[in-house]
């Protein structure tokens, strides 16, 4: 989804440096991830209809945002704050943050039929999806931290599992989705090369078919008895009226099936180019533009028509979704939009101080 960086300098033998070839499998992940984002916004407005519908936005919340951001953390494994890094930190996550929190924002004011149409301008209380951005913010500069803790990975569960049983935290910086997401950009940072060449292994492969079956199974038969929020990470336990301990299960609970039905993922995404590979560099796009779409779907009540909410017109919707997401992320559209996602912001830092003799 989001413009992850590769290393960006690779020495050949005659010492001068060259741009690495971008690696197609995680293009190809993040592209079909940010799919399963689209798909997950067309099904919201389904969920009262259909029980199916429902189970399948269920098991599909429980891990495409944890794989995009497992997959943030393992980009972010070799950032140390350097002057270089802290300016495409700003200008490629801070920047756009600010774009499109103002740009939401103005869009729900402009929509007559909007469901928070006064929203106050503020830069802590992030918007629908410009959560993702000031986590990931947030996540980032703590990239270095996590590399001298001892056990970075109980540390970061611990810290989900406080904040899931901590109504007080408030919704400054969408904190709660921030700490309790945290496990799986901590996972990333851990992660090396080898690690996606063994989900990618014949038998994992095999395996994951009757995991997922299972998890949808699970899914359909927890859908009246499971409130959604939980997989959003947006609230304390309290807050979804549930006891304290009940938050540190289900913490711990989402981990490990989020985790797991991530890997299960990452088996079957697949390792050459594609014709959607080049479209995986794009996400971004997608991910910010999409979310214009589908608020305007339900403030305008495109879900209105009655062959919406039949299986043919839920497969149709689906389709659609799909549909948008990938032409958001094609070269025109990022051409156009460029302006805000990847702004040229060299003008607004200093340049890098001369090496003294």
């Amino acid at each position: 989804m989001l413009r992850v960086r590769h290393r960006q300098e690779q020495l050949t033998a005659s010492g001068t440096a060259r741009v690495k070839p971008r690696d197609p499998f995680f293009d190809n992940a993040k592209y079909l991830a940010i799919v399963l984002v689209a798909v997950g916004h067309t099904w919201t407005p389904l969920r009262d209809d259909s029980r199916a519908a429902s189970a399948l936005y269920m098991f599909v919340y429980t891990f495409h945002m944890p794989a995009f951001i497992l997959i943030a953390g393992y980009f972010s494994r070799s950032f140390t704050g350097r002057p270089d890094q802290l300016r495409r930190l700003v200008a490629g996550i801070g920047v756009p943050y600010l774009v499109f929190e103002v740009a939401y924002i103005l869009f729900s004011r402009l929509s007559t039929d909007s469901d928070d149409p006064f929203r106050p301008f503020s830069v802590l209380d992030p918007y629908y999806v410009t959560w993702f951005l000031i986590a990931l913010f947030v996540w980032r500069l703590t990239a270095p931290i996590w590399r001298v803790v001892r056990w970075p990975l109980p540390v970061a569960l611990a810290i989900a599992a406080v904040a899931s049983v901590s109504p007080p935290l408030g919704a400054d910086l969408n904190i709660q989705r921030v700490l309790q997401f945290l496990p799986f950009f901590v996972v990333g940072l851990l992660l090396r090369r080898e690690h996606f060449d063994w989900v990618r292994r014949r038998e994992v492969r095999l395996l994951s078919v009757p995991v997922f079956l299972v998890a949808v199974a699970v899914a359909y038969w927890a859908v009246p008895r499971m409130n959604h929020a939980w997989f959003y990470r947006s609230d304390a336990a309290q807050e979804l009226a549930a006891p304290a301990y009940v938050g540190v299960i289900m913490s711990l609970a989402l981990f490990g099936c989020g985790l797991l039905l991530t890997a299960c993922f990452l088996a079957w995404v697949p390792r050459r180019h594609t014709w959607f590979t080049t479209l995986g560099a794009g996400t971004i796009y997608g991910y910010l533009l999409h979310g214009f779409i589908a608020k305007a779907s339900r403030w305008w009540d495109w879900y209105a028509a009655d062959w919406i909410h039949t299986p043919l017109g839920q497969v149709v919707v689906t389709l659609i979704g799909a549909g948008i997401v990938t032409l958001l992320c094609t070269w025109p559209v990022r051409r156009l939009f460029r302006f805000a996602v990847e702004p040229s912001m060299g003008w607004a830092f200093k340049p890098d101080p001369k090496p003294e003799r």
